[in-house]
């Protein structure tokens, strides 16, 4: 159990030993070992006493804070971060010169290549769309050859915005009509697939933010998206390369029928879907089954950034 979910109204949560114990209407509900956590998800109205802070932060256990009906970011709590100073002074140097160009040409041109694969991949259980899954492809892995040539990034922004427009266009008809899944609608999702995509994508984002900050880098400052205040742009790179793999685990769990339209809430007085909260609990296992393997490679590529950042060896 490496994620502790805690998605529950009402909970009062105290430091029992090697344990957090869960309390609920005066009386006590259950606990979960600290030992195995390397992360905690709060979603919604929860009482936690400060010593379970403290006991987390020291083992360093990042909590990440969710709003309840929404699942929007909310925060984050870590405990002792890399002091690596020299790796962040280089990650500063090094977005002025042509490491950006190029560190933003791999980033592309992977995911890139996911998105095609994606759309090879999905002709197996479609093969009514062969054609537009395979045109799209073509288009991609077209776009994809030309990555070398660009000169800026802003060459790249516009090759990969035209590549990814034509990818969701054919990516929106894998789903059925009935989930109304017509184009990508972000703040708020407005449909079952943009709902489940946003979740993924947002959960996907802080763990990228928890291994840049952990490691020492600097989570704002990036190389593809550049400074926006407020914005954690190097998760951002990071994470675009993820994307695919996240659209095909939505895709994966709507083809087997795993949700449906009825696990999903509609906003009454504005424009709003979301994920119901007794289908986020099976929602959350099947994440952390999905995230398993992607947290490794995340871990990988954070590292290996910070390897070519520093120009030597780095101790983790």
């Amino acid at each position: 159990m490496g994620t502790l979910y805690i998605d529950r109204k009402g909970l009062y949560l105290k430091l029992d030993g090697n344990a957090i114990a869960f309390y609920a209407n005066g009386g006590r509900e259950g606990s979960a070992p600290i030992n195995p956590l390397k992360r905690v998800v709060v979603v919604g109205n929860i009482t936690i006493e400060s010593p379970v802070l403290h006991r987390l932060a020291d083992e360093c256990i990042s909590m990440i804070f969710l709003s309840g009906r929404r699942l929007r970011f909310c925060g984050m709590l870590h405990g002792r971060l890399h002091s690596n100073g020299i790796l962040r002074l280089k990650q500063y140097e090094k977005v002025l010169t042509d490491f950006s160009l190029e560190y933003s040409k791999e980033i592309v041109s992977k995911k890139l290549n996911a998105q095609s694969c994606l759309l090879h991949d999905c002709i197996g259980r479609r093969q009514d769309l062969r054609y537009d899954l395979t045109q799209s492809a073509r288009i991609i892995e077209e776009t994809a050859s030309k990555l070398q040539e660009a000169a800026t990034t802003e060459t790249i922004m516009g090759l990969e915005g035209g590549a990814s427009s034509g990818y969701f266009k054919t990516y929106i008809k894998l789903f059925p009509e009935s989930l109304n899944f017509k184009k990508r609608t972000r703040r708020p999702p407005e449909d079952p697939v943009n709902a489940m995509l946003s979740l993924c994508y947002t959960l996907l984002h802080f763990e990228v933010v928890r291994e840049i900050e952990a490691i020492g880098l600097d989570p704002t400052i990036g190389f593809y998206h550049k400074f926006d205040y407020g914005r954690e742009s190097l998760a951002c790179d990071l994470v675009e390369a993820y994307r695919p793999t996240v659209d095909r685990f939505v895709w994966t769990i709507f083809a087997d029928r795993i949700f449906r339209d009825r696990d999903f809430a509609y906003e009454e007085e504005r424009p709003g879907c979301y994920l119901k909260k007794e289908s986020r609990k099976a929602f959350y296992p099947l994440y952390e089954e999905w995230a398993q393997n992607i947290r490794k490679e995340i871990v990988e590529d954070v590292r290996a950034l910070a390897r070519r950042l520093n120009g030597q060896d780095i101790i983790f």
